[in-house]
């Protein structure tokens, strides 16, 4: 294994692997997928730091676990903005996004579906990490042009300056390493 990150996540240690962007800058990987201890210690933590709220929005991928976990103890319902259109969604509306993890501009959709169980609710956008806040503002978009009301926007780690935020809901801070 090469370069890791050393933290406690809530009270998971855990070792994450250091990972190039760029020739300038290496971030620390923090990922879900297949740990179920973190997925389901990290949706308590948050869910007792979290308002009110009646469903929970992440974008595909990394989100997912979060998402569904902390609905499953809260509130029973989330809904994903997916990278692609699928065959089963009807009327999708989008918006684009540049995330620091992704070397292209992505597009989110929601289904009319998804659309309609979001309009006039009280949502929680969730996300494993919040970093530059690209993902974050782009389901702020969305959530907005169907007449959704954002409650919190919480994620288990917030990357950078993003720590600095006082409008997200975090566990803990996750540093850059500058080379």
């Amino acid at each position: 294994m090469g370069e890791v990150y050393k933290m406690t996540i809530a009270g998971c240690d855990r070792e994450l692997p250091i990972c190039p962007i760029s020739d300038k800058l290496d971030i620390a990987g923090f990922v879900m997928f297949g740990d179920v201890e973190i997925t389901e210690k990290v949706a308590q933590a948050l869910m007792e730091k979290c308002p009110e709220h009646d469903i929970i929005i992440t974008a595909e991928s990394k989100g997912i676990p979060l998402a569904y976990e902390m609905a499953r103890i809260g509130c029973r319902e989330y809904v994903v903005a997916r990278k692609g259109i699928k065959a089963y969604m009807t009327n999708p509306i989008k918006v684009e996004v540049k995330s620091i993890t992704t070397d292209h501009v992505q597009t989110l959709y929601l289904s009319e579906e998804d659309c309609t169980k979001l309009k006039n609710k009280r949502i929680l956008i969730v996300d494993d990490v919040i970093s530059t806040g690209e993902s974050l503002a782009a389901l702020e978009d969305l959530v907005h042009e169907i007449g959704g009301n954002v409650v919190g926007k919480a994620c288990v780690l917030a990357e950078g300056d993003a720590a600095d935020r006082t409008d997200i809901i975090f566990l803990e801070p996750l540093p850059l390493f500058f080379k």
